[in-house]
């Protein structure tokens, strides 16, 4: 009898630890959210690697979250990261189990298969189930976009990056000599009148008509970029674009007039030249202003895109306006401050045009400078994924 009773314990304690170790061994379901976007070298790579390791862990979901053109998503990663308690700080993303991996290397790799193989082993649950402890004030905050967890990346790039690149752009466009020169053949023929408080006031309104034409083309630009779903894309081409800008102005300072010159084209001019002298009173100025804003487009609209696809990928629509409308300011301030001066007397037409003409290689040089500079800084920061 006792050795059948101890014969039972024995049984019951080998198939009570052989069940153990069974369970122990049998993997459970892994589930990750992993947040990228589209056109981020970083996130193709991680991207690359959960497709990697899918084989050596079939129970692996890895849900995939698009930010850059998709805004449910990116609110989806706003509302997690406030479940988290941690901050958006870019993509690629990856949330699991009670932890926020940011960014994408080697190490990063290292880190997300360990937590892997310990999900697997123990029951790690969805990520998604963090958003059960926001309440429903915390949501309606992330909807608004007043989440005090708002993303720090977005906004380290409208202060840190935004900004500098719109005024320094803006600064470039303003002392574009194609501007000077229409202004001065506009005021020259006013003062042809003799009538100095008329030439002031067809300076103004010129100036303003520039303003307005230039900064509804902004808003319209920014609205078909924002409204075609390929922000990323164009900040691509944008950054590219601003190199090759900065070059050409380069090239007009060592080579000026060979090729082509980054001004109104030598073809246009004439007909350009017949309308502005056919102004003689305020409200023509005011309306051929918005005639000549289309003539100085291809020498003045290089910066301005190259803004527009910035402000596209890194802004809402509020800031980016304040932004343009801060662009189109400095724009024309130049033109006021011509304007002002031959008013006051402090100069005439004649000097202003020989000023022009002397600093022309060195206006190109600065505006080279300044946008091939832009172009390489956006260059980088999408190489190293900010945007």
């Amino acid at each position: 009898m006792k050795k059948v009773i101890v014969t039972f314990l024995l049984s019951i304690i080998v198939i009570t630890g052989f069940s153990q170790n069974v369970c122990a061994e049998d993997p459970k379901e892994v589930e990750l959210l992993f947040f990228y976007g589209k056109g981020c070298p970083h996130c193709s790579k991680a991207k690359t690697f959960f497709e990697d390791i899918s084989s050596q862990y079939p129970l692996l979901k890895v849900s995939e979250y698009e930010t850059y053109s998709n805004q449910e998503n990116a609110l989806l990663f706003q509302y997690l990261a406030n479940a988290f308690d941690t901050e958006v700080e870019g993509v690629p993303t990856v949330f699991i189990d009670n932890k926020v991996i940011v960014g994408f290397n080697d190490a990063i790799a290292d880190s997300l298969e360990q937590e892997i193989q310990r999900c697997s082993k123990h029951d790690c649950g969805s990520p998604l189930s963090k958003l059960e402890k926001l309440d429903s004030s915390e949501i309606t905050k992330i909807s608004a976009g007043s989440s005090p967890s708002e993303n720090p990346e977005t906004e380290s790039l409208k202060k840190k990056l935004t900004i500098p690149a719109v005024i320094s752009a803006a600064a470039v466009d303003a002392v574009n000599p194609c501007a000077f020169a229409v202004l001065i053949i506009l005021l020259t023929t006013i003062l042809a009148s003799k009538n100095k408080k008329r030439a002031l006031f067809a300076g103004l309104a010129f100036s303003s008509s520039i303003f307005i034409s230039y900064f509804l083309m902004g808003i319209g630009l920014y609205s078909a970029i924002q409204a075609a779903k390929f922000t990323h894309t164009f900040y691509i081409i944008v950054s590219i674009l601003a190199i090759l800008v900065g070059l050409f102005n380069l090239k007009d300072y060592f080579a000026y007039g060979k090729w082509f010159v980054m001004e109104v084209p030598m073809s246009w001019r004439p007909k350009m030249k017949s309308l502005i002298k056919g102004v003689t009173s305020v409200p023509g100025a005011f309306l051929i202003g918005f005639v000549v804003s289309l003539f100085l487009l291809p020498c003045t609209s290089g910066p301005y895109i190259v803004i527009l696809g910035l402000l596209a990928s890194v802004t809402e629509r509020t800031y980016a306006t304040l932004m343009l409308f801060l662009y189109n300011f400095i724009f024309i301030v130049p033109m006021l401050v011509i304007t002002g001066a031959v008013f006051f007397g402090f100069t005439n037409t004649d000097k202003a045009e020989k000023w022009r003409k002397k600093k022309l290689r060195v206006l190109h040089l600065i505006a080279g400078l300044i946008i091939l500079a832009l172009g390489i800084g956006m260059i980088i920061a999408l190489s190293l994924g900010y945007i």
